[in-house]
């Protein structure tokens, strides 16, 4: 497993991500959090995510967002233990 998994959480502070990994951060981020804002994802955040990006991984990149949030919906609503499955 890559050791910079644990460290995702805290992301803007730690010093291992790429820029294009930043990117990809920053857009799952505010793709995530939805509550409280019209437009979810800023234009600079999409802008930054673009200029590292081609449209084809942009498109993967939101939908496997979205596939993680919806795991994450679901696990949420069926009281899943986390990591209960190592």
């Amino acid at each position: 497993a890559d050791a910079r998994l644990p460290q995702v959480a805290e992301w803007r502070e730690a010093t291992c991500f790429t820029p294009a990994e930043r990117a990809a951060l920053a857009l799952a981020e505010d793709a995530t959090e939805l509550s409280g804002r019209e437009d979810a994802v800023p234009d600079e955040v999409w802008q930054d995510a673009a200029g590292h990006y081609t449209e084809e991984e942009l498109a993967s990149l939101v939908i496997h967002i979205g596939l993680v949030n919806c795991w994450n919906r679901i696990n949420v609503a069926t009281r899943q233990v986390p990591a209960a499955w190592r």
